[in-house]
This record gives C-alpha cells, structure tokens and sequence, in this order.
C-alpha cells in the first residue's frame, strides 16, 4: 500500500511541476484554488504515510487555526506583519482573511517542514529537545523564502492584498517577513511538541521510507522556487505600477528580483537538503557494508538515518 501511494504522489509531482512551470509559457488558465489544491493533496497523503492520518490532521488544524488567528490580528492591530488587508481577488474569507489563504500556508508549510527534518533530523518521542527546536527554526526559514517570491507581485502588482504603509522590498515591509516568520514557527513548534509527546506504540517510529520519499517533497518544494525563475525567464510587458505609498516601482524589476531572491534561497535550501539526503543514504550505505548486511541500502530510517550521527 505504501508503495503504491508513494507512485501516485509521483504523479501529483510531476503534474504540479507541470501545472507550475508550464503555465506561465503556454497559459492554461487553470483556477487558483485548483493549483493550491494539488500541494494540499500531496501533503496530506505524503504526510499521512509518516505520521498517519491522526498526525497530518493535526498538523493542518494547527497551521490553519494559527495562521488565520495571526493574521486576523494583523489586519486589526498591525501585529504581527504589519498593517495590510486583503481585497476579493481571492474570493471568500474567513473572518477578514480569504479562505484560499490557510491551504497554501499548508501547502507550502508541510514542504518546508520535510526540508527541516531532511536537514536537521526527524521529530518523534525519542527526539533530543535541540532537535525539536530546531526542525520548526529551520523549516521556519524555508518557508519563508517563498513569501520572498510571491509577495511583491501579489501585493504590488496584481493587488491581491494592500500593504497599506508600503515597504522597502518593492512595496513589501520587512515587518511582514518578521511575521511569517513568528506565525510558521509557532505552528511547526506546536507540531512538533505534538510529535514528541503523543504516544503511536512505536509503529511510525521504527518505520523506513525510501529515499524517494523525501525526494518527493524536495521535488515539490524545488518547482515552487523555480516557477519564479520561470516567470522571469518569459518575461512581459516592464510596467511601472504603485505601491499604497506612492513609491513606483517597475514589473520587470520585481520579476527579475523575484527570480534572483528564490534561486539563492528556495533552491538553495532544496540543493542543500539533497545534498543531506544523499549524505545520509551514503552513511547507511557504508555502515551496511561494514556489517555486511544490504538490507537498508534502498531505505532511510524515519528517525536516526536522518539525524546527525553519534560518535562512538
């Protein structure tokens, strides 16, 4: 069973890597909550497969409670993004936040929080306190990289929200990275207290996944970075457009910025995580071939495989 879903969540890749970076060079034209719907599918059964259905529940209830709650608040006090509100290009909202909003922080924040693991080690009962700090604090950054990508032309270009003081980063205030920042690091560290508290009789535990699972995930999370470099890359019209301020800035500047901001960010971090990935397949490798066993050769422990090794 296992097999066969890590072969469909093959498919949801490759048809996200297409619905992605197809798209902008022969326009499909396909709804917005459509393209946010494929990532959502993937994480939720990518995620299950790890930490069964119970933990990528809860893993959801959590990103979308706190991330509405935390913009709600926002958009009423200035904390903590900033001072902004959303217009109805996204449709209907929750409060004041529109509902396509907590869906994509999953999305996105699910990816990231593998890159974490992949990078720092798996979270679980057994987890040192270090590591179940660190998985949130790094998946923290990964995800807000993407926000670097897509928010000035969100906001600047096509008005999907108004940052209503304007900012520094074409239209976009440093507060709001400081936000996404403090609101993805509470739901990943919520999680992942969940992780090392609750009790699964040890079954996702001692469980192996092959490297291509946690390809998977860095697939995903690589074609996001690239659809910016993408849209660069096809390029179009270099219109100046306003920000709330008054500040102008040029489309073909924060295309090219966009671009730039994610190849030595988003990238970075999925080159980096597969770096580690391979790294560990390496170590379980040679400690395969040392005591003579090849049963490991194809697969990556859930838990101690992706976590720095211990001297002996």
């Amino acid at each position: 069973m296992r097999k066969v879903s890590i072969y469909v969540l093959w498919v949801v890749v490759v048809v996200y890597a297409v619905v992605e970076l197809v798209n902008p060079v022969f326009p499909l034209h396909i709804p917005i909550p459509l393209v946010v719907l494929i990532p959502v599918v993937f994480g939720l059964v990518h995620g299950a497969l790890r930490y069964k259905w119970s933990g990528i529940l809860t893993f959801i209830v959590i990103c979308l409670t706190v991330s509405n709650i935390l913009e709600n608040i926002s958009i009423l006090t200035g904390f903590p993004f900033g001072h902004y509100h959303y217009t109805d290009v996204l449709g209907p909202k929750l409060f004041l936040v529109p509902l396509l909003i907590g869906p994509a922080y999953f999305a996105t924040g699910y990816l990231a929080w593998v890159l974490g693991t992949v990078l720092v080690g798996d979270v679980h009962r057994k987890s040192s306190a270090f590591t179940t700090f660190a998985v949130p604090f790094i998946a923290s950054f990964a995800m807000v990289a993407w926000d670097l990508g897509f928010d000035p032309t969100a906001s600047t270009i096509h008005h999907t929200w108004i940052w209503e003081q304007g900012g520094g980063y074409f239209g976009v205030p440093l507060t709001n990275y400081l936000g996404w920042f403090f609101t993805v690091y509470v739901f990943f560290q919520l999680f992942a207290l969940f992780l090392r508290f609750r009790r699964t009789g040890g079954k996702v535990e001692t469980s192996v996944f092959p490297r291509s699972y946690y390809a998977q995930a860095l697939v995903m999370y690589t074609v996001i970075g690239l659809a910016f470099v993408v849209a660069y890359l096809v390029g179009g019209d270099n219109t100046p457009v306003t920000d709330a301020a008054g500040v102008i800035w040029h489309t073909g500047s924060i295309a090219e910025a966009e671009a730039t901001v994610s190849i030595f960010t988003m990238i970075f971090v999925a080159a980096l995580s597969t770096v580690k990935l391979f790294q560990r397949s390496a170590e379980t490798l040679s400690t395969s071939g040392e005591t003579g066993s090849g049963e490991n050769e194809r697969v990556i422990p859930a838990n101690d495989a992706l976590q720095t090794p211990r001297s002996h």
